[in-house]
């Protein structure tokens, strides 16, 4: 078993602003709301989610030379996580805008994450790169990394797993060159479907024999508060998560699931019991009008108690 395990993460870490309609949501049209600024990124995320769980960890992305920049690296100093990224003075940080109605579901998303495509595949380049590499347990990144990137960063892996977040459907495309070096990818249902090149209306088992088509070995597909599916080696199964006592914020919860299922991989878990350990931060996520809960050792043995044991998928 891995104490304390080292993971380094690549990825996304930038200005999150989440916009919640306070009523009906009325389409072209002015909607009083309320607006909120984080500091997030998929990777981010679920490095914090990773951290709270036990793991020790440091984090490279990249960013520019304006305010935002400043509010980013404070955040992860106070996550507890070694910042390892690069700053371009002359550059706007990435930034993501979400508006959201008000049952925290997500009505439409904005990236300006130029940055990111520029930079990512030359930082990939520094020697640092390699050192941190080796001196890690694991290595997590996200799809906001462009391809030519990810191609230069899973062989220096070699020998470690390698997690990666999926994003969103146009970007998830990107891990296709590298799936089958990939240990665990973390998506949702229309993520999988447009990696696998599939159909929207398909069965779960169409999705995991689609996904392995595809070269990846091992994968974990959510389903919003639907059967939370997952497959390896062993075979394909399903959780259903529970319901939420209260829907704050839904954004969050996908991160919050990858992060602590990571945590429990790392301590040598199965992926059956690892993704339950991902649901119930998922859970206190969505409880939580943060992009990542604050949740104790206590409060998430009582959300892990709530998951039931995952079921096999014929």
């Amino acid at each position: 078993m891995l104490k304390s395990a080292k993971i380094l993460a690549i990825g996304g870490a930038h200005i999150d602003r989440r916009g919640q309609v306070s009523g009906a949501y009325v389409p072209a049209a002015s909607n009083p709301g309320t607006m909120r600024e984080d500091v997030g990124g998929g990777v981010f995320n679920a490095l914090r989610s990773a951290v709270l769980r036990g793991v020790s960890a440091s984090l490279m992305s990249v960013r520019g030379g304006d305010a935002a920049a400043d509010t980013v690296s404070r955040a992860i100093a106070e996550a507890g996580i070694a910042d390892l990224s690069a700053v371009f003075l002359d550059r706007t940080t990435p930034s993501y805008t979400a508006l959201i109605d008000r049952d925290g579901e997500l009505i439409v998303g904005f990236a300006d994450m130029a940055l990111y495509d520029l930079a990512f595949p030359k930082q990939i380049r520094r020697s640092k790169v390699r050192e941190v590499i080796a001196a890690a347990d694991a290595v997590f990144c996200d799809a906001n990394l462009p391809t030519a990137a990810l191609e230069r960063l899973v062989p220096l892996a070699t020998g470690k797993p390698v997690f990666a977040i999926a994003i969103s459907p146009a970007k998830i495309v990107r891990l296709k060159p590298v799936l089958g070096n990939l240990a665990v990818v973390f998506m949702n249902r229309r993520e999988a479907i447009a990696l696998a090149d599939l159909d929207a209306a398909t069965s779960a088992q169409d999705i995991v024999d689609g996904l392995r088509r595809a070269g990846l070995k091992s994968g974990v597909v959510t389903a919003g508060g639907g059967p939370m599916l997952g497959f390896d080696e062993a075979g394909a199964f399903s959780i259903l998560p529970p319901p939420p006592r209260k829907v704050a914020d839904v954004t969050g919860a996908g991160d919050a699931l990858a992060g602590a299922t990571v945590a429990a991989l790392l301590r040598d878990l199965p992926l059956r019991a690892a993704l339950r350990e991902g649901i119930a931060a998922a859970t206190l996520a969505i409880e939580s009008a943060n992009a990542v809960p604050e949740f104790t050792t206590a409060s998430f043995a009582e959300a892990l108690a709530l998951v039931p044991d995952a079921q096999e998928v014929a």
